[in-house]
Formats: structure tokens, sequence, C-alpha cells
């Protein structure tokens, strides 16, 4: 671990030397929400390919591309596209650009996933505001010797998702009249979906929707010390004793459809960053 400092201090460097800007809020979009980045007034686009140290994002909708610019006059990093665990990358490494965003001076980050429901109450494009979290990957992106340059050695995890930005986001949907919950997400490591009784595992345990992505993240962001929002599109349902077999293209369309929902929640809780 002690040698993220540098990695992330060369990233940032040259990201700088495309965009100079402090960001105020760093974005993590995932599969069929990418279309978010068209309202941010771009000023730089970059191959995440071009980036030291960061990865390539090989999974399916994913652009793999970090955009820079503004949304509504407020300083954003977005990437469009994420990482996973399933690609073979070590969490150390998906979770770079939390770094990063860190390190060039964002204080929030947002997230958006694609997810399976388990609660029987949603419905598919309903949007869940991330309140809680389990980590069944199997891995902690914050093993190893800690820097304390990057953050404390046992970070608290008591409010992982803030609270403030939870309440701000739900009263947005309740104003533009979107079906938004708040339930707990529980991160596998993937690529293949759970079996039915995995799901009834799942259940049980206290989550209300299954993805393969956001937990690394969130966990990098309170040990770097930023406010952390989650937005999860339920893009298939994961009932057990109703299981049909998923569709790869049906989950990215249903992604897409909620994509503008999804879109008024985060333009209305970055909106309020600026009050």
């Amino acid at each position: 671990m002690l040698d993220l400092f540098d990695q992330v201090n060369d990233a940032v460097e040259f990201i700088r030397g495309h965009w100079k800007e402090t960001p105020q809020a760093g974005i993590i979009l995932g599969t069929g929400l990418g279309t978010l980045v068209d309202q941010i007034d771009v000023a730089a686009s970059i191959d995440y390919g071009d980036i030291p140290h960061f990865a390539q994002s090989t999974a399916t909708s994913h652009e793999g591309r970090l955009i820079c610019g503004t949304i509504g006059g407020l300083p954003v990093v977005a990437m469009q596209g994420r990482f996973h665990m399933y690609e073979g990358y070590e969490l150390k490494k998906i979770t770079l650009p939390v770094r990063v965003f860190k390190a060039m001076g964002a204080d929030l980050l947002v997230l958006s996933n694609a997810c399976g429901g388990l609660n029987p109450n949603y419905q598919l494009g309903d949007i869940m505001l991330i309140d809680d979290q389990i980590n069944l990957m199997g891995d902690n992106p914050l093993i190893g010797i800690n820097d304390d340059r990057l953050g404390p050695r046992f970070p608290d995890m008591s409010e992982p998702y803030s609270r403030k930005l939870i309440d701000r986001a739900l009263r947005i949907a309740r104003r533009e009249d979107i079906v938004a919950h708040k339930g707990v997400f529980v991160a596998v490591a993937g690529p293949n979906l759970e079996t039915a009784a995995e799901y009834r595992f799942l259940r049980t345990i206290g989550a209300d929707v299954v993805g393969m992505s956001t937990v690394p993240e969130t966990i990098v962001a309170v040990h770097a010390g930023m406010r952390v929002v989650g937005f999860s599109c339920i893009t298939d349902m994961c009932l057990p004793d109703a299981l049909k077999p998923a569709n790869v293209e049906e989950i990215i369309a249903i992604a897409n459809a909620a994509e503008p929902k999804l879109t008024k929640l985060v333009m209305g809780v970055l909106a309020e960053e600026q009050e």
C-alpha cells in the first residue's frame, strides 16, 4: 500500500496537464448509466489507458474515459465506466481513482450502479439510495501496511453513506415524483450471477440489492475522509421463488431507461452543494 501515494500523485499530475480546476465532486458511473456525462460541460476527456496507473475498463457498456468539467457550474471529475474485481484487478487498483479524486480536491464521491433487486417491494427501474453495505467480495482495499498520508489504519464505518445526502436525494425524488427507496447494498465478486439459494441467503442477512461494485470504492472514500452518496438502479429482480435467467442486454436497456431519473437526482444533489 505504500506505493499508492506516489501512484496517486503521478495520476494527478497527468490529469492536471489536461485540466487545472479543483473538483468539488468525483462521480463513478456504472453499467448503462454512463450517459449522465451528457450533463457535464466537458473541459477534458481522457482515456483511462493514458492515465498513469489506471486500469482498463473491459465491462460491457463502460466507455473507459475520465471526464473533467462542470455540472451547473460545479467542477467535477467523472468516470464513464468503472473497474471490477471480476475483471481481474486488485481492489487497490480498482479504487485508485477515488484516491485521485481526493488528491485533486474532491470532498464528495457520487456512486452509481446497476444491481439486482432482492427486496420484493422493489420494481425494475426503481432507484435505491444506499443506506448501508455488506462486503462479501472476500477482499478489502485497505489490507496491507497503512499509509497514514492516505487515511487512518482503522476507519470508522458507522456512516459510510452520508445521511444528510441520502435525505437530500430522497427529498429531490419526492419533488420530481421519482420512486426511490433507501436500503442495503451487498457486494459480491462475480462475474456469475447468484443461485436461488444465494439470493435467499443475501436477503436473509439484510440485503435489499446485490451487485459487483461500489463497496470497495466506498471503503476507500471513507478511508480518505470523503462524503459518499450512492445510487443503485434495479435492473433485474432476484427473487428466488420466481427466478428467471438474466439477460445482459435487458439489464443495460433498463439501466438506460432509468438514466433520466438518476440524472435528475444526481443533478439535484450536486446543485445543493453550491448553496
